[in-house]
């Protein structure tokens, strides 16, 4: 049998490369919010789903400006008696499964907002020692190790917030990579993060595509929600994009997408992007309600 030339071998090679990139585009995954209802199950219980691949502990809600910072978890745990400590080993679980688990800072309710670059350095560091790869003899979630930061800020000053992207991007220098997301507003740019997002220091971006009918989804017009996705992809420098939705229609005041609607519509617009990350939704509690992320995951 005559044997393959290396010019063969190569096309061959190449053919196969090819292929894979093809498959792999367009592949997403589902990031959700935990921690903001003590009925949407525990947190290990959110991972051995197998439905997502980012969890987003909500919310470090009190922070910045001298203020001792405050987790909130809802009725999951008392953080002022050392309580969400337990959190540690599910944390632990949900990384055994290969699935990011990131701190989310912020929220709609809460008291948070950074005085000077010198107060974002020291949240940088509180962020650091209590919730990743530093020391604290307080940590409120445990000792375990959180992959990154998520930054959700929808009040308070619009100042800082690159600054605290920068000082806690600069942590991935002491040997485990510290993740950066943000969930802004769909309206462009987003006022409280357009400055940190322009750092290009993201890694994930899930934008908030409800509460805001000019950039979301309307009975029967897909264009608005389509358009500002492409705005907003364009934009990235780095890092992917995710389209955030509410998981059921009680999630959220407008731009809930009906699941087949969403499939048919949307994903196949939105997933020739090569920005395109997959899909974050509000919030694990609205997702158990509608089973929204089993409709839609073989799309994703």
């Amino acid at each position: 049998m005559a044997r393959n030339s290396p010019a063969i071998a190569t096309f061959v090679s190449l053919l196969v490369t090819l292929s894979l990139i093809k498959a792999s585009q367009g592949a997403g995954g589902i990031a959700i919010y935990w921690g903001q209802n003590g009925n949407e199950g525990t947190l290990t219980s959110t991972c051995a789903t197998g439905k997502y691949a980012y969890v987003n502990i909500a919310f470090l809600n009190k922070f910045g400006n001298g203020q001792t910072p405050e987790i909130n978890l809802a009725g999951h745990c008392n953080p002022a008696a050392g309580g969400c400590r337990v959190v540690s080993d599910a944390i632990k679980s949900c990384q055994s499964r290969g699935i990011k688990v990131m701190l989310s800072l912020g929220g709609g309710v809460g008291s948070y907002s950074l005085a000077s670059v010198a107060d974002a350095k020291n949240v940088a560091d509180y962020l650091w020692n209590n919730f990743l790869g530093g020391t604290s003899s307080s940590r409120p979630l445990g000792a375990a190790v959180l992959d990154g930061i998520d930054f959700d800020i929808e009040q308070g000053s619009t100042l800082h917030w690159d600054d605290l992207a920068r000082f806690l991007s600069a942590y991935s220098s002491r040997g485990k990579k510290v993740y950066l997301t943000a969930a802004p507003q769909c309206p462009f740019p987003d006022r409280f993060l357009g400055a940190a997002l322009n750092t290009g220091l993201f890694d994930y971006v899930w934008v908030q595509f409800y509460n805001n009918p000019p950039c979301q989804y309307s009975s029967g017009n897909t264009q608005n929600l389509i358009s500002s996705f492409n705005r907003w992809a364009s934009s990235l420098r780095n890092g992917k994009l995710f389209l955030g939705l509410p998981a059921a229609p009680a999630a959220a005041g407008s731009g809930y997408i009906p699941p087949n609607v969403l499939t048919s519509q949307v994903l196949p617009q939105i997933k020739t992007s090569p920005k395109y990350g997959g899909v974050m939704l509000w919030s694990k509690f609205f997702d158990d309600q509608n089973g929204y992320s089993s409709s839609i995951r073989a799309s994703v």
